[in-house]
């Protein structure tokens, strides 16, 4: 199953870059404020971040990472306990899992992402 994890590469692309999670852990999109939703260049950064499942910390690079063995279930599970830990309805989790999965499966394994609010891309390192 392929899903979204923390990864260092290409940090430093854009000037307003980011990186508090734990390499590799899991990432979710948490939902934007006011003021990341009318820029992803905002002073919070929540437009352009994905959040760390363990960490509840941010980051601007996410990577598609194949995880063999790992179950909806097991995905569900994770996002369900961060949601609740963080203040999220955790009832959520099977939604969001679905909707991370799918965002997933439209990458190759590898790829760096980036994110614009609902607008995300390979992230090529060059952006600036």
């Amino acid at each position: 199953m392929k899903l979204l994890v923390a990864t260092a590469k290409t940090q430093g692309a854009r000037e307003n870059d980011f990186d508090h999670c734990v390499e590799g852990e899991l990432l979710w999109i948490a939902p934007c404020c006011d003021d990341g939703e009318s820029s992803p260049d905002s002073h919070c950064g929540c437009g352009r971040a994905f959040g760390g499942l363990s960490s509840h910390r941010g980051t601007t690079t996410a990577l598609v990472a194949d995880l063999p063995g790992f179950t909806f279930s097991d995905y569900a599970d994770a996002l369900r306990s961060s949601l609740a830990a963080q203040g999220w309805p955790p009832e959520a989790a099977e939604d969001v899992a679905t909707e991370l999965i799918a965002l997933a499966s439209e990458w190759e394994a590898g790829t760096v992402l980036e994110r614009r609010n609902d607008w995300f891309a390979e992230r090529l390192g060059h952006v600036r």
